[in-house]
Formats: structure tokens, C-alpha cells, sequence
């Protein structure tokens, strides 16, 4: 998926000449703490909640800002995993899209970046849930694809996260089977170390009520 497919039609931009006031009031709308500012199709800035409070009083336009407003944005065509990445760089609530001629887009809020992850790795759908400890050097996507469907289980979501300052690795692997026994002791067979490992088979129902009231309370 690329960025323009996860742009918010819900959150407006400002303009570079509405007053303080009406920014603050979008921004509890909208429920954001950032909101990018145009001047027609042209990106400004993004601007805070906190810097409207500090900076410039209630009647006051965004324009005296202009200067000392932040850049970030992500480009239309750029997938959504930069998306992602800008958020985890910075601490802010939207990221303004543009073009490749650098004309405004729209926004991605975190809310509709959380749900495009949670479709994108099953997060609701049932299964277990196993984490690996290797060596780096030993990691073979092949051979643990080949020990799940072995086992007659699919994998639906794999992720690598590396240990700071170590040769070491986590492997973290969904299933669609709510019993791992069978994956499990082949994995231990060939010499991997389960670090832990979760079924999701109770507890899916209450999860899923809990995402899907998540998602009716951030309306998306």
C-alpha cells in the first residue's frame, strides 16, 4: 500500500490565514495535535497545538508563524512502511502527503495507520503467536516456513527485530493455529529457542471487541 491510499478525507488542512483559535478548535475536533498548513496547494508547515498556545494569541493569524513551522511530510508514492517510519522518528499525530511536484495531499492520522498495520499482520484474526531467539547467521525464512506448513499451519505475519549491540535476533511468527504444540516441537527439534509463545484462541473474541471499539471511538 502506498501513502495516498492511507490519506484521511476527514482531517482538513488550515490555512496559512485562519487564526489560532480556529486551529485549536479543529485540532479537538478531529482529535490530533498537529495539522498541516497551506496556502492554497502549497505545504507551509506542520504546526502543534503547543506552538499555536505559546506563540501567537487566539485571534492571531498562522502567517506569523510561517518561518519557524516543521516540514515533515512523506511523498504520495512512497509506501506505507515510510509512513511508519516518519512516525517513529517523530512525535506527531498527522503527516501531510504531497506530490511529486510537492503539492498538498491530505494527512495520515495514526488512527488509520494503526488499522492499516493491524489488517496488514491479522491482528484480529485468530491463531498463536511464537517468538524465536537465533544468531543472525542462522535465520532461514525457508526452513521455518517449512517446519509451519509441516505442522499444517500458515504463517501470517513475520517480523525480524535485531538486539541492540548483539549478533542476536527475535523472530516473531503468527500462525493461523490456535494450538502451536505440533509447530512448537519441531521448532525445538531443529535446535530453535522459543523465547515464548501465545494462543490467541480464548481470548480472540475479547480482543476483537476491544479493536473494534478502538476503532468506533478514533472513527475511523
Amino acid at each position: 500500500m502506498l501513502a495516498r491510499d492511507l490519506i484521511s478525507i476527514d482531517v482538513p488542512p488550515l490555512n496559512i490565514h485562519d487564526e489560532g483559535k480556529k486551529a485549536l478548535e479543529w485540532m479537538d475536533e478531529f482529535k490530533v495535535s498537529h495539522l498541516p498548513v497551506i496556502d492554497k496547494t502549497h505545504y507551509i508547515g506542520l504546526i502543534s497545538d503547543t506552538e499555536i498556545i505559546d506563540f501567537i494569541a487566539p485571534t492571531e493569524q498562522l502567517n506569523k508563524l510561517r518561518k519557524s513551522l516543521g516540514k515533515p511530510f512523506v511523498y504520495d508514492y512512497q509506501h506505507a512502511y515510510e509512513v511508519l517510519k516518519v512516525y517513529a522518528t517523530l512525535d506527531i499525530s498527522t503527516i501531510p502527503i504531497l506530490d511529486e511536484h510537492e503539492r498538498y495531499m491530505g494527512v495520515v492520522t495514526q488512527q488509520h495507520l494503526l488499522r492499516y498495520f493491524a489488517e496488514m499482520t491479522d491482528a484480529r484474526e485468530p491463531g498463536s503467536i511464537i517468538i524465536l531467539e537465533l544468531n543472525q547467521i542462522d535465520y532461514s525464512l525457508s526452513q521455518i516456513a517449512q517446519i509451519a506448513e509441516g505442522n499444517g499451519a500458515k504463517i501470517l505475519s513475520f517480523f525480524l527485530t535485531p538486539h541492540n549491540d548483539s549478533t542476536q535476533l527475535d523472530v516473531t511468527i503468527k500462525i493461523n493455529l490456535e494450538n502451536a504444540s505440533g509447530v512448537l516441537q519441531t521448532l525445538e527439534r531443529y535446535g530453535y529457542v522459543v523465547r515464548a509463545s501465545y494462543s490467541q484462541g480464548n481470548a480472540q473474541k475479547d480482543l476483537k471487541d476491544r479493536y473494534d471499539s478502538l476503532m468506533q471511538y478514533l472513527n475511523v
